[in-house]
């Protein structure tokens, strides 16, 4: 889509929710690498483009810099943290090394209510993140907010310029919505080009003219992204559509019977069911490393579908359920540190001679729950927690076994149900149980027992970058822990996990 606003980016940590609170206010935002050129900027047609905050340093010589054409288009330039400070060093003022870093909330004091900062009471919080500051603005510019350390805010307001030094885009900034509203409204006289409402009726028909009447296959696994990406192309083409699902033995307890019965029956879908875990089970055997697990789950669910793919004659479309965020995730659009792996996007190979369809490309998570609703998709499915592409072999530590895999399906399924019975399933954001390649001493019956420790963790998050460990009841976690080792044989010690991320991450491998 065109006429939105484009952002470039410089690797902050934050870009992906920059790009979602643009869309929240109804204009199309595309996120795409800073050492894009010029020409390809214009073909999205935007009204304004914002540079994205960044890691690095823009005085040093391996600074990161866009082409410096994009500074003669008459469009209007935001540029957030880094950007306030590439727009500085381009238009020939001073950066440097701040005597006083900011991290964290700090008051800005606004020098004027019009322009970025129309209609803001005159101080207020923000997400402050730098450890360098401008220290003398370029000709023309003018500050136009402060801290007590640095300068928060400038403008050229004739060239419709403008830099800030912390992050609208974050929930810990005050009047962050107003801010960007003002630039993208009123500075960049965008208009209102992005409603959920609308995209699937376009994108049906995009489905039809794209496919014609060729067969298309989709690996379906159950989660939220596979589940609406079916649902979509089935109401687009019908029985043109075969579903994959290949069950790796890594699945939750009951996974592949839910999966069947939802989408043959309810949405009358084509479902090839493809029993693999013995191939699974036997290629993962000794193997504890968990970006190597990642791996070899990976490959071999390759072989498996490919297989299963070639039994179905003239395929043409290999449909996924890719999402935005893995779009940038995996085609290294930014600079962030990779943490692990990513399993959906480029998972499989060219060689399969296949056409992609990725109806959701555009999408993110909490938009790829709304159109799974419109779609008329009941809350369970929509609701699923968040599972990983390699399943239970990231969540047992160490070694797999069928033994394990047993025992972790068994204890996980017990913390899921009492989160539903007491209604605390839909008020947490993900929550499962992993289990430690560990043993402990314990009693059960009078009898020494040296059995596995299960580790149950919930996390509350609006955007799963960042995550807080859920305060559930103590009431709650000692029904859980009880029920786990009375039910589930070799596991006597049940702990609750209270890191957030960071430092940790969410899964624990």
């Amino acid at each position: 889509m065109k006429n939105g606003i484009v952002i470039l980016d410089f690797g902050s940590q934050y870009n992906q929710l920059l790009v979602q609170k643009i869309r929240k206010l109804g204009v199309i935002a595309h996120l795409i690498p800073f050492t894009t050129s010029v020409a390809e900027i214009k073909k999205f047609n935007p009204k304004g483009i914002i540079l994205s905050g960044g890691p690095a340093s823009v005085y040093l010589d391996n600074a990161f810099m866009p082409d410096k054409a994009i500074f003669d288009l008459d469009l209007p330039i935001l540029g957030i943290c880094y950007g306030m400070q590439l727009l500085t060093k381009v238009y020939g003022g001073e950066v440097a090394q701040a005597k006083m870093q900011e991290y964290g909330q700090e008051y800005i004091t606004i020098n004027e209510d019009t322009g970025l900062f129309k209609k803001l009471t005159k101080s207020f919080k923000v997400l402050m993140s730098h450890a360098d500051s401008v220290m003398a603005l370029p000709k023309d510019f003018t500050q136009i907010a402060y801290t007590k350390d640095a300068i928060a805010g400038i403008s050229y307001a004739a060239k419709k310029r403008y830099g800030v030094q912390f992050h609208p885009e974050v929930e810990l900034t005050e009047n962050g919505n107003t801010i960007l509203s003002n630039f993208i409204f009123d500075i960049c006289k965008a208009t209102e080009n992005w409603k959920i409402k609308d995209f699937i009726s376009t994108k049906i028909q995009e489905i039809k003219k794209q496919v014609g009447t060729e067969k298309v296959i989709l690996g379906l696994s159950g989660g939220l992204d596979s589940s609406v990406a079916a649902v979509l192309l089935q109401k687009a083409i019908g029985k043109q559509l075969t579903c994959i699902f290949v069950d790796t033995g890594l699945m939750r307890k009951d996974e592949g019977k839910l999966v069947k019965e939802t989408y043959e029956k309810h949405f009358d879908m084509n479902i090839q069911y493809i029993d693999a875990s013995t191939q699974f089970y036997d290629a993962l055997q000794g193997v504890t490393d968990p970006e190597q697990k990642r791996k070899i789950i990976g490959k071999h669910f390759i072989t498996v579908f490919d297989k299963a793919a070639k039994s179905i004659e003239n395929v043409a479309f290999l449909a996924q359920g890719t999402i935005y965020p893995d779009v940038i995730e995996s085609q290294g659009i930014g600079h962030a540190a990779a943490i692990k792996s990513h399993h959906n996007v480029g998972g499989l190979p060219e060689k399969m001679g296949f056409k992609l369809v990725e109806p959701l490309r555009e999408l993110f998570k909490s938009e790829v729950r709304e159109v799974g609703r419109d779609l008329g998709m009941h809350g369970d499915l929509l609701n699923r927690h968040p599972f990983p592409g390699p399943g239970l072999g990231i969540r047992i530590l160490g070694a797999i076994s069928p033994d394990k895999v047993k025992i972790l399906q068994e204890a996980d399924a017990i913390f899921i149900e009492e989160l539903r019975e007491n209604n605390l399933y839909n008020k947490v954001s993900q929550a499962f149980v992993a289990l430690l390649p560990i043993k402990s001493v314990g009693v059960m019956g009078d009898v020494r027992t040296y059995e596995y420790t299960a580790v149950v963790r919930s996390v509350d998050t609006n955007n799963f970058m960042t995550a807080k460990w859920t305060r559930l009841p103590y009431d709650f976690l000692d029904k859980v822990s009880a029920r786990i080792c009375n039910e589930v044989k070799d596991i006597n010690r049940v702990v609750y996990d209270i890191s957030s991320k960071p430092p940790a991450t969410i899964e624990w491998e």
